[in-house]
């Protein structure tokens, strides 16, 4: 599908608009699918999908698996009976409250599973049975977010050590005791499974195809790490010995310190990479391609020790590159990835890359900066240009905010005056031989600063922001397509197959 001449919109479900402050699955969703076809765009580019832990990052999960439930869509749920109404509330219209939210959502979502749970032996009973018996990751983490509200909240390393240290005695013992609350977790994660796959079949069929992302690193705080020790890098005490990060980069001069315990490669190794098998093949159900998010970390990953206060401690070590991605090719067939080759990209990094003709990226903020790489002229066309991402500014922000002669230097490389900016960059990335370009939706708006999904390095006030219909004027759809159509990039309403 990316080596066919296209373009997307990168938006997450959250900044829909529509009830209950925070976007869901339900109409509106659709509604911003009949916008990308009239348009006529190709993709869709969400952020992870998981159920977010720390900061409300969809970077930052309890689960590699599963959904979040914040995004179910309650009318549904009311249409099925499972709940007498929505709600009510007042919301934040721009930003998404997620305090405000999580407290109101998740008790509505907590009321409909007991209802649905009292119900015997009709045929979303057996849908519901079915989905339970064929998931392999949901028992152990349906238990791990039943444990933690039973352990209010706290992370499974502050848990008493019969539950931190789960025996299987103890793990049955648990499953028996939190039965409910257990069967619970395991109704959100099927009510999000059959809304996001309906929605992604609409999309489908209106020729649009879903571009997920998975981030490749786990929470510590998360079901994977506290159900299977074994495959991360902790101590006795199941504490990290390295964690995550970057070293200095565009976004930081002391590099990212994202605390992420590093995985144990050779126990990983020994399984023929089974965890890492079964996690492709649950995301690759979700979406018709994705994106890896870091992907040098498969070559070799900045391990930074546990007590440093900045990540520029740090030292590489290898991956285990090829092993992992021929045992994916082997078990899965096609991958159909976008490799997130920003950074500190080395040789080795882009031949691990390039073996599997994965089409990497390039960020056009970053072209007339301190990345000339990023330049026009250096694409390729099995690659995917963005005029930003979630961790940039938007662009109009970004425009705003570089210098005089960053600006008089995009100016003279695109040759255009600088009266519009934001324009001119889309344009940039429309007119570039990469079969694909994304476009964050605030872009296509114009947004500032203000619409800036996340700060890095920054841990509060991001992934807030939302959109609303009437920032869209009545001509934006055939304003976009016609761009589309001049450089080749517009899709005519033909289905979209996966294959």
């Amino acid at each position: 599908m990316l080596n066919i001449r296209g373009c997307g919109i990168l938006l997450h479900p959250t900044s829909l608009p529509g009830p209950g402050g925070i976007g869901s699955l339900g109409m509106d969703a659709r509604r911003f699918i009949d916008l990308l076809c009239n348009m006529g765009m190709s993709y869709w580019q969400v952020l992870p999908l998981t159920p977010p832990a720390c900061g409300n990052s969809p970077y930052s999960a309890f689960t590699a698996f599963g959904g979040n439930p914040l995004l179910i869509d309650l009318e549904r749920i009311v249409s099925e009976g499972d709940l007498c109404s929505t709600g009510s509330g007042r919301y934040l219209q721009h930003r998404v409250d997620f305090g405000a939210v999580i407290g109101t959502k998740m008790e509505l979502l907590y009321q409909a599973g007991s209802v649905f749970l009292a119900q015997k032996g009709t045929s979303r009973t057996l849908e519901f049975r079915q989905f339970c018996d064929t998931t392999p990751w949901l028992h152990d983490f349906a238990l791990f977010m039943a444990l933690k509200r039973r352990f209010h909240g706290k992370s499974w390393s502050s848990w008493p050590e019969e539950a931190a240290r789960i025996t299987e005695e103890k793990y049955h013992d648990y499953s028996d005791k939190l039965g409910l609350e257990i069967a619970v977790q395991k109704y959100l994660q099927w009510q999000f499974s059959r809304q996001w796959k309906d929605l992604r079949r609409y999309a489908n069929e209106r020729g649009i195809a879903v571009i997920g992302d998975i981030p490749i690193f786990v929470a510590y705080d998360s079901a994977d790490v506290w159900s299977r020790r074994e495959l991360f890098l902790l101590d006795a005490k199941g504490k990290p010995t390295l964690v995550a990060g970057v070293p200095p980069d565009y976004f930081s001069s002391t590099g990212q310190l994202w605390g992420n315990p590093h995985y144990n490669w050779d126990v990983m190794e020994l399984s023929g990479y089974r965890w890492w098998l079964e996690r492709f093949r649950s995301t690759f159900e979700l979406f018709d391609i994705v994106r890896i998010d870091h992907f040098r970390g498969f070559e070799g990953a900045w391990h930074v020790p546990v007590k440093a206060l900045t990540a520029e401690d740090g030292v590489w070590v290898k991956g285990p590159g090829e092993k992992l991605f021929d045992a994916l090719r082997k078990a899965l067939g096609r991958l159909p990835i976008i490799a997130e080759d920003l950074g500190v990209i080395t040789p080795e990094v882009l031949a691990l890359r390039d073996r599997y003709n994965f089409p990497g990226m390039k960020i056009l903020q970053f072209a007339f900066e301190k990345e000339p790489v990023n330049l026009p002229h250096l694409h390729v066309k099995n690659g995917v240009v963005y005029t930003g991402t979630h961790d940039n500014d938007t662009t109009a922000g970004w425009y705003n905010s570089i210098s005089e002669s960053e600006r008089h230097e995009m100016c003279a490389y695109l040759g255009c005056s600088g009266i519009d900016g934001v324009g001119d960059l889309i344009r940039a990335a429309l007119m570039s031989v990469a079969d694909t370009a994304i476009i964050p939706l605030q872009d296509i708006l114009k947004l500032g600063s203000e619409a800036r999904m996340n700060i890095p390095g920054t841990p509060f006030g991001n992934w807030e922001w939302r959109f609303s219909w009437d920032m869209l004027s009545p001509d934006l759809a055939v304003s976009v397509r016609k761009q589309l159509e001049r450089y080749g990039r517009a899709r005519h309403g033909e289905k979209y197959y996966a294959t």
